[in-house]
């Protein structure tokens, strides 16, 4: 027998490509019913409304939580409403959670509130922790209202720390053991589990006021002489998180480690809950995403986000590239006679400003991922500025003569060449350093060293590349 498999990713695409097709058929034949006669109008579209909403209904029906929220971030705001209507109710929940911010605040506009508290009622209290925030303030109150004290408590606890920190990530659904019973009695309490908790590969071992002791991995429970006591067999030297740790650093950690879950521990070592390999895979996602969308000078924008809000979002940095675009204009201007003896000049800067914001944006890149993996400490910082330095003033003097040769064959003239690879070599070892310090000051005054490098730096390069080579033209060609 042959088992034919496709990619998640195909498979995906493909499920969007037939929700979009569904979706304009629908348009489609709903804006033909609306042109028959009024006789015919009524019975004609409730047809056409039942019969394509149904097809578009089983499709979803079809489709993981996960997969339905890929493609509401995928639609426009309009379409993402009439799928969003059509979702199973039962799914509400588990989508809500699976969506960007900003996708997520549009679905929630079109909620009910007792639809919000029905959806929240599906999740975990981890996972009501991401959703209760969300919720306006009257149904956040309903929400809590209708746990027990327990859950309650722990649903309060995760929402008092902060999105990046690992508390807020934390679930309360965990397997703990003590040392001193045999593998017997814990394989006879396992299995008055309906189901362990998900991504359960180790218990916790524990004393009697819930501080670790160590964890028992499930393949050792299995392979271990059922007589064995639980303390002979588990491994002591165990990862733990507290709930203040940063989430990123915690994911690094799982990754570094290969962990499926970790116990979280108080200040005085008792378990009050773990994370798991799912929820550090989101959190690696969303600050990749945010990274790419920093590197630009944006922050939190839907794919489909409103002209006013993209505007909105946008426009400081705008702002900032149209003063810097002037400082480079009065750059030029300063030179204007020298522009004006040799005209070559003006179609040879554009190069020399260009591979500079390049350098720069390769050496930032390289610096940002250095931070965030945490490989960047103040007793390496000098290594790399020598590094980068060296880097750059190689690739000047190799590139910065290929272009002053092919400067020379243009315009005949050999001292221009050698203002052009003088100028490259420059610019290359300026923008090294500039883009080593701009990631570095942004992390030292509290801000996301991502945020705007790429924008800044290059608006830096571009002023910096006109003045070293109009100035190098000026005192050597003039």
């Amino acid at each position: 027998m042959t088992v034919i498999s496709r990619k998640p990713q195909e498979s995906l695409q493909e499920s969007l490509q037939q929700v979009v097709r569904l979706l304009e058929r629908h348009k489609l034949v709903e804006g033909m019913v609306h042109k028959q006669e009024m006789a015919k109008h009524d019975l004609v579209e409730q047809l056409v409304h039942r019969q394509n909403l149904t097809e578009l209904q089983m499709k979803l029906a079809a489709l993981h939580p996960a997969d339905i929220a890929h493609i509401l971030e995928a639609l426009p705001p309009a379409d993402r409403l009439t799928i969003w209507g059509l979702v199973d109710a039962e799914d509400d929940g588990e989508i809500l959670l699976e969506v960007s911010d900003a996708v997520r605040e549009s679905l929630l506009a079109d909620m009910a509130p007792h639809e919000m508290v029905a959806a929240a009622g599906q999740l975990d209290t981890d996972e009501l922790a991401d959703l209760v925030p969300d919720l306006p303030q009257a149904v956040q109150s309903e929400v809590l209202g209708t746990l027990d004290a327990e859950d309650r408590a722990e649903v309060q606890s995760a929402m008092s720390y902060t999105d990046d920190q690992v508390g807020a990530l934390m679930d309360f659904e965990m397997v703990t053991i003590r040392a001193d019973v045999r593998l017997e009695v814990v394989l006879r309490y396992l299995r008055r589990f309906e189901e362990l908790p998900t991504h359960t590969d180790k218990l916790f071992v524990v004393d009697d006021e819930d501080i670790i002791k160590g964890v028992l991995p499930l393949n050792k429970l299995l392979v271990s002489d059922p007589e064995e006591y639980v303390g002979n067999v588990m491994a002591d030297d165990v990862v733990i998180f507290q709930p203040f740790d940063d989430a990123g650093e915690a994911a690094q950690a799982f990754e570094r480690y290969d962990l499926v879950s970790a116990p979280v521990v108080d200040s005085n070592h008792k378990v009050v809950g773990r994370i798991t390999v799912d929820q550090m895979v989101d959190v690696i996602r969303e600050e990749s995403e945010a990274e790419v969308l920093s590197l630009a000078g944006l922050k939190d924008e839907d794919l489909f986000s409103s002209v006013g809000k993209a505007v909105k979002n946008r426009w400081p940095w705008l702002a900032i590239n149209i003063c810097t675009a002037f400082v480079a204009s009065r750059v030029i201007g300063a030179f204007e006679g020298t522009i004006q003896h040799l005209v070559a000049l003006a179609a040879l800067m554009p190069i020399v400003s260009g591979i500079g914001g390049n350098t720069g944006t390769q050496t930032t890149t390289l610096i940002i991922r250095g931070l965030a993996l945490g490989q960047i400490t103040p007793s390496n910082t000098r290594l790399l500025l020598s590094k980068e330095l060296g880097i750059a003033l190689i690739n000047g003097a190799v590139w910065g003569s290929v272009l002053g040769v092919i400067a020379w064959g243009l315009y005949g003239k050999w001292d221009l060449g050698l203002v052009m690879m003088g100028a490259m070599m420059l610019n290359m070892l300026v923008a090294a350093l500039v883009g080593l310090f701009v990631p570095l000051t942004m992390q030292k005054l509290g801000r996301d060293p991502a945020y705007g490098s790429s924008v800044m730096i290059t608006a830096m390069t571009d002023s910096l590349g006109f003045f070293i080579f109009l100035g190098l033209a000026t005192v050597f060609l003039m």
